[in-house]
């Protein structure tokens, strides 16, 4: 009897630890929960609930400093806030790209529900680029360096299948602006065509999405010096178009648009004319859409169309600026913002809106300088007028970039704002 309840209070002990792991675990399964949702790009693509951004983490005048992985997911956490779920990143060479997929990686991990994907963008460009070595750029010839950037896509790509949703060879690598560095056609369509034999293959993800990330005009919507059999081919092969569409530059290299002012009544207020102004700057990005949807059409293809880039700066010393077309100002920027998301959501179309944060290193020299000033929140931590009511709803409440709380821009002062914004008469 002695026995048998010493066995009794044994199997009770045993039972009690059993309990109390099964009861731990529960509770480590529920701290350390993972978001498992895993969507493919034609899921996400054209979803107006995952909204898009271009980002770049850089906080200093050079590249040369990249963004710690704690850096990364404090922006992470504020374009989470902003309802963003998917970003556009450039340069995989970089080690900005490595560590943000790593920084999303960990948020997924410690934060149940954490949700972000990303489009990796591969740098391409011509032999001899940026007048390398003294020797001009020929843009009939395709740097060596492609190929390594191209594995450093793919690699990371087979490394975050769960993250990286799409690949883009190049950024505004055809458009033939693009003097310093452009490329042929047959170029883009080469690495398309060997990302696409890796997915046949089953080396990457058949869920993952290839494209192009590059000017409407390089995608046939502009001058037909750009309508060659090679584009043909590479609309053909891509997954899916992201073009690229800047009204703002626009203002100075083609303005028909921008000096039209329906509103011509001097007692009519300054919001109500620049308003005016602001809707011709949307109608024409969304013809420059429509144009390459028509040529696209024309050579009997269906494929999706997506903005892979679209912005508004909010300062300029140069052609936008006071002395140029007066273009620049956080008004305007918040209009096109807001004009571009509406349109682009109630149309199925994904718009990768150009940018989140300020990025003073693309313009080192030039502080003042619009491709300084895209972001919708600048290097102070301050957030331009258009996130203004977010601010407002305090969905940036706790969280902090450099160590400074979101604040608005203007001490959220909006009569000193409209003092600064400028208006062709």
């Amino acid at each position: 009897m002695k026995m048998i309840k010493k066995m009794n209070g044994f199997l009770y002990v045993i039972w009690i630890i059993m309990l109390f792991f099964i009861v731990s675990c529960k509770g480590n399964a529920t701290k350390n929960k993972v978001d498992v949702r895993n969507l493919s790009a034609s899921e996400i693509l054209g979803n107006k609930e995952y909204l898009a951004i271009s980002y770049g983490g850089y906080r200093q005048k050079s590249r040369d400093i990249q963004p710690t992985i704690k850096e990364l997911k404090d922006d992470l956490k504020i374009l989470s806030a902003m309802k963003i779920k998917v970003l556009r990143t450039y340069n995989v060479h970089l080690k900005q790209a490595a560590n943000l997929l790593e920084a999303i990686n960990q948020l997924k991990q410690e934060e149940s529900g954490f949700e972000m994907y990303v489009m990796l963008g591969a740098w391409i460009d011509c032999k001899n680029a940026f007048n390398n070595n003294g020797k001009e750029p020929n843009h009939l010839e395709e740097s060596e360096r492609n190929a390594i950037e191209i594995e450093t896509a793919v690699t990371l790509a087979k490394k975050y299948p769960e993250i990286v949703k799409i690949i883009s060879v190049g950024n505004e690598a055809m458009v033939k602006w693009a003097t310093s560095y452009y490329v042929q056609p047959k170029v883009i369509l080469k690495w398309v065509n060997y990302l696409q034999k890796l997915k046949k293959e089953g080396e990457l993800s058949s869920d993952l999405w290839v494209t192009s990330s590059d000017n409407f005009a390089s995608w046939g919507g502009g001058d037909k010096s750009y309508h060659t059999e090679d584009l043909t081919r590479l609309i053909k092969a891509v997954d899916f178009i992201s073009m690229h569409t800047y009204p703002m530059h626009d203002t100075h290299y083609n303005p028909v648009f921008w000096k039209v002012n329906n509103v011509k009544d001097a007692d009519v207020s300054k919001e109500v004319r620049i308003d005016s102004l602001m809707k011709n700057a949307t109608k024409y990005a969304v013809n420059q859409y429509k144009n390459v949807k028509k040529y696209v059409q024309s050579l009997g293809v269906q494929k999706p169309i997506h903005i892979g880039e679209t912005g508004w700066a909010t300062k300029s010393n140069g052609f936008y600026g006071s002395k140029g077309s007066k273009a620049t100002d956080q008004y305007k920027q918040a209009f096109y913002y807001k004009a571009m998301r509406d349109w682009s959501n109630s149309n199925g179309i994904t718009c990768f809106y150009f940018e989140a944060f300020d990025e003073q290193w693309k313009d080192a020299k030039n502080p003042e300088g619009s491709e300084n000033h895209f972001g919708l929140i600048n290097n102070k931590s301050e957030a331009k007028f258009a996130l203004w009511h977010l601010v407002d709803k305090n969905m940036f409440k706790s969280l902090t970039r450099n160590n400074l709380p979101i604040q608005k821009s203007y001490n959220g002062n909006k009569q000193k704002l409209m003092e600064e914004v400028l208006l062709l008469e």
